[in-house]
């Protein structure tokens, strides 16, 4: 299960879907406020938007699950792989956190706060969003309530010490993203009693583009192993995000 960074769409993940295929099924959360959900009221908090993402993903239980989340997205993936730990439903085969520093690791941000000339500015920072988007003053007025909804719900999460996930956790991260050091990476480890690896790619907070044939190599070798052994003779493997 993918899920999208702050401004995200579940479009974005269409070419690890393509390059994951057939072997691994992907399948991305459609966060409410954008594109065929753009009616829909954002959530600007993450803990509701991970009680929301829970009950479509309990959903899912008769196959191995692995969730996939990059920058905001890592979070909430994060959040959501406890509350299937809470309500005793099977660990996810493996967390793969994308471009974000783990909880602990806790920033003052209040980029949600600022003007729209200065969340523009920080977009082109990060380069995540497609530029022609934001000189398109119509398409802007579009995106910038979903944008600033999600970096609010982002920036204002706190999260719970001493929970821990038992499943195993692969850290990704760019080498120059402005917004993740790779020790703020590595403290993924903390949050965690399954075993952890830390890749460090070339590139900034979206290395994930310019990198997304490594990504999904990396991707279905952590998981073969793993779902091969949970599916042992019962059918193609399961659904990754």
């Amino acid at each position: 299960m993918c899920l999208p960074h702050a401004g995200g769409s579940a479009s974005f993940y269409f070419p690890m879907s393509k390059a994951l295929a057939p072997a691994v099924e992907v399948l991305a959360i459609q966060y409410p406020g954008r594109q065929d959900r753009r009616h829909e009221p954002n959530i600007p908090s993450l803990p509701d938007l991970a009680d929301r993402i829970f009950e479509a993903v309990r959903r899912l239980d008769d196959r191995p699950l692995a969730l996939f989340g990059h920058s905001m997205g890592a979070v909430l993936a994060y959040e959501v792989a406890l509350r299937m730990q809470d309500a005793g439903l099977p660990s996810p085969v493996r967390l793969f956190t994308s471009g974000r520093r783990a909880p602990s690791c806790e920033r003052e941000e209040r980029i949600h706060m600022e003007s729209d000339d200065q969340m523009v500015a920080e977009l082109r920072k990060l380069s995540g969003t497609d530029s022609a988007m934001l000189t398109d003053p119509e398409l802007l007025e579009m995106i910038m309530p979903a944008i600033r909804s999600d970096y609010r719900a982002v920036e204002t999460y706190r999260y719970e010490p001493g929970r821990k996930l038992d499943c195993p956790v692969t850290v990704i991260t760019g080498d120059a993203d402005p917004r993740v050091s790779i020790g703020e990476a590595a403290a993924w480890e903390d949050h965690t009693t399954g075993p952890t690896d830390l890749h460090v790619l070339p590139g900034g907070h979206f290395y994930l583009v310019d990198q997304s044939a490594r990504v999904a190599e990396l991707l279905a070798e952590r998981l073969d192993r793993q779902v091969a052994d949970a599916h042992a003779g019962s059918g193609p493997r399961g659904v990754v995000g």
